[in-house]
């Protein structure tokens, strides 16, 4: 199954340096029976770009809470074996847990295959989502509008021999 990973560029450091994305549990986005149902496509590219972005906010929510990060959402694509990855059906339809998965078990940053990162470009969008996000989820219509211009900015490719040009360090 394959499952998205939303990091910060300091936790995909981490897990560059561990060698590890985690070891569980821990929450990742995939293509789900609620996902599929909210988004109403057999489209399997569309279903796994609808989880994606499903991980791309939930990244925007890491870095909301943690100022020191840099400003530009991190995901890591990564298939894991079926039933590792387990999504909750009590938290099926809630908007906020779409795509939601719980994964167990460890899994090595190896598996992985693509990191999907903002371009240097979106660090003021991002940042001003980051600020704007708790408003937007209280329901203020203007900070949304702000939280949707980081989801303007598409996620980058890059394969995961590029982890350390993306981080900023060289071999």
């Amino acid at each position: 199954m394959r499952v998205y990973v939303p990091l910060t560029l300091s936790g995909l450091a981490e897990a560059y340096r561990t060698g590890e994305l985690g070891a569980g549990p821990f929450v990742a986005y995939a293509v789900t029976p609620a996902l599929r149902e909210w988004y109403l496509s057999d489209d399997i590219e569309e279903l796994e770009y609808a989880a994606l972005s499903r991980a791309a906010l939930a990244s925007l929510r890491l870095l909301a809470a943690d100022p020191k990060a840099p400003r530009r959402r991190a995901v890591v694509a990564v298939d894991v074996p079926d039933g590792t990855a387990v999504a909750d059906p009590d938290r099926g339809l809630d908007p906020v847990a779409l795509g939601e998965v719980t994964v167990s078990g460890t899994v090595p940053l190896s598996k992985a295959a693509a990191v999907h990162a903002d371009a240097d470009d979106a660090d003021a969008d991002v940042t001003a989502a980051a600020e704007a996000l708790g408003k937007a989820d209280r329901g203020d219509d203007d900070a949304q509008f702000v939280v949707d211009g980081a989801e303007d900015h598409e996620l980058l490719w890059y394969a995961t021999q590029e982890i350390p040009n993306l981080l900023g360090r060289t071999g």
